[in-house]
C-alpha cells in the first residue's frame, strides 16, 4: 500500500510537472511530495525527475516507468469505478441458475420486474437440474440458483420463497374410470407418468411413497413438467405434476386432480447461494424482489 501511494504521487508529479501543483491536487504538503519522490528514487536506485527552474521533467527512466505506472493507476481507478457502478446497480451481470419449469411458471415476472428497474444489469440465465445448479453455485459459475427443495448441502444457504404441492392429474378418459378417492396403493398400480429419476421432484415423490412401504414404477419418464401435462391431457397415463404450475390446465378442465386418501406433504422452491460468500449488491437486490413481489 505504501509503494502504491508512492507511485500515485509519482504519476501526479509527472502530469503536473510541478511538485507544488501535484501537492495541491493530492491535498499534500510540498515537502511530503518531495519526500515521496525521493523515497521512490531510493527504492528504485534511479533518478526519475530532472529539476528545472520551471518545475520538474521526467528523465528517460522516469518516462519509461510513467508509461506503466500511469496505466496501472488508471486501471485501479477504473476498477473502483466499476465496483461503484456494481454497488449502485448501474452496471454488472447477474448469473441465475434455474430449472425449466420454475423458469417458465415462476421466475419470468420477477426477471421482467428486475430488468425494468435495472436495465443496465446483464442477466445470464442457465437452465439445469437442481443437482447441477447446486454444483454450479459451489463452483462460482452462477451467483444464485432457484431450485426445487429440499436440498441438503452444508455449503449452501437456502431461502424458501414459495410452497408447492405435488399432485396426480389425469385427462377425461381416466377421470370417468377412476373412483372419487384413491388409496396410494391403487394409485401406484395405475400407468404413471413421472419426471426422469435424476430430478429433485421425482426423488421427493418416490421417497414419500417408500415411506408408506410402496414402490412406484412409471410407465413413462419425461424430461419436462410441460410434457407431463400434455401426456396426461391426451390420456397416456396419470402424471405427477406441481399444482401451482398446472393451473391453466386445471382451470380449463383439460386436466383433473386425482383425490388420494393421503396427500403428499408440501415442499418449497428456494434460493440457493454459497454460505461462505456474501451476496453481491446485484444478487441481494434480486433476492429482495423475489421476496417482495
Amino acid at each position: 500500500m505504501i509503494k502504491l501511494e508512492l507511485y500515485r504521487v509519482f504519476c501526479e508529479v509527472a502530469k503536473q510537472q510541478s511538485l507544488s501543483k501535484a501537492a495541491a491536487v493530492l491535498y499534500m504538503t510540498q515537502p511530503a511530495v518531495s519526500q515521496a519522490i525521493a523515497q521512490l528514487e531510493r527504492d528504485l536506485g534511479l533518478r526519475l525527475f530532472t529539476r528545472t527552474s520551471k518545475g520538474v521533467i521526467l528523465t528517460n527512466e522516469g518516462k519509461l516507468l510513467y508509461e506503466y505506472a500511469n496505466s496501472a493507476i488508471n486501471l485501479i481507478k477504473k476498477g473502483e469505478e466499476k465496483l461503484e457502478e456494481w454497488k449502485n446497480l448501474s452496471a454488472g451481470e447477474l448469473k441465475i441458475g434455474v430449472g425449466d419449469t420454475i423458469s417458465r411458471h415462476y421466475l419470468l415476472p420477477y426477471l421482467e420486474k428486475f430488468h425494468s428497474l435495472y436495465s443496465n444489469i446483464k442477466l445470464k440465465i442457465i437452465n439445469k437440474t437442481t443437482l447441477e445448479l447446486c454444483a454450479l453455485v459451489k463452483s462460482g459459475e452462477i451467483d444464485i440458483a432457484i431450485c426445487n427443495l429440499p436440498i441438503e448441502d452444508p455449503a449452501l444457504e437456502i431461502m424458501k420463497i414459495m410452497d408447492i404441492h405435488d399432485i396426480f392429474v389425469c385427462g377425461n378418459l381416466y377421470r370417468n374410470k377412476l373412483p372419487q378417492v384413491l388409496s396410494l396403493e391403487q394409485l401406484a398400480n395405475l400407468p404413471l407418468i413421472l419426471l426422469e429419476p435424476k430430478s429433485n421432484s421425482r426423488l421427493y415423490v418416490e421417497k414419500f411413497f417408500l415411506s408408506k412401504g410402496i414402490s412406484i414404477k412409471p410407465e413413462i419418464e419425461l424430461g419436462s413438467h410441460d410434457l407431463l401435462l400434455e401426456f396426461a391431457r391426451i390420456n397416456l397415463g396419470i402424471s405427477c405434476v406441481i399444482r401451482e404450475f398446472s393451473q391453466e390446465y386445471l382451470k380449463k378442465k383439460e386436466l383433473f386432480e386425482i383425490k388420494i386418501n393421503e396427500n403428499i406433504p408440501k415442499r418449497n422452491i428456494g434460493i440457493c447461494f454459497l454460505k461462505s460468500v456474501s451476496l453481491s449488491p446485484t444478487s441481494e437486490r434480486f433476492v429482495q424482489i423475489l421476496g417482495k413481489y
